[in-house]
């Protein structure tokens, strides 16, 4: 015995797609409302507001690369003066070639001392110029880097820090660049003299 029912073939049809579509009609309403809310202020926006969002952003972005500039800057000027106050690879060796250029001269040297200047003084005097050439590449380079937001645009400020690391560059530098003068002019540690 079958208990399955089948539609009446003489009802008339229901049409099942209409409620269908009342009901997605209406739960669409609320989504197409938002939509239209999220579209209507973008509708709103003028040119001149286009712009001077398109401007601000520009700015912010020069503000940024403004800032990784100096900070980079900043530590390489202390990180050249404080190469320069222990030594500098280039400054050995540089010293250690006028050492072999004196040693070649010192054969021709008369006297004590013009040996003593051919195989220890120049190498020295050669020392102390590549790092005070370093030191004032350090002090110079900090010096541009406090000095750069005064010619920036009004109200800019560096970081606390790289503030910070520019001034200690520029107590490197400077402390370089005094040493290193003193001794290549032979004021602070003068060459040995012969007996």
């Amino acid at each position: 015995m079958d208990t399955t029912k089948t539609a009446d073939p003489t009802a008339p049809e229901t049409d099942t797609a209409e409620p269908r579509t009342a009901e997605a009609g209406v739960k669409d309403a609320p989504a197409a409302e938002s939509a239209e809310a999220a579209q209507a202020p973008e509708a709103d926006l003028t040119d001149e507001d286009l712009d001077d969002e398109l401007h601000d952003e520009l700015d912010e972005s020069e503000a940024r690369s403004e800032g990784v500039g100096s900070a980079a800057a900043a530590v390489v000027a202390a990180g050249l003066g404080l190469v320069a106050l222990s030594g500098s690879w280039v400054s050995r060796v540089i010293a250690e070639r006028q050492t072999l250029v004196g040693q070649i001269e010192s054969v021709n040297a008369a006297t004590t001392e013009a040996k003593i200047e051919a195989l220890y003084g120049d190498a020295w005097h050669m020392t102390a110029l590549v790092n005070g050439v370093l030191s004032t590449l350090a002090l110079l380079l900090a010096v541009f880097v406090l000095a750069r937001p005064a010619f920036g645009a009004p109200g800019r400020t560096l970081p606390t820090w790289v503030r910070a690391v520019s001034w200690a560059a520029v107590a490197l530098g400077a402390l370089g660049v005094l040493l290193f003068g003193l001794m290549y002019f032979d004021i602070l540690a003068p060459l040995p003299k012969a007996a």
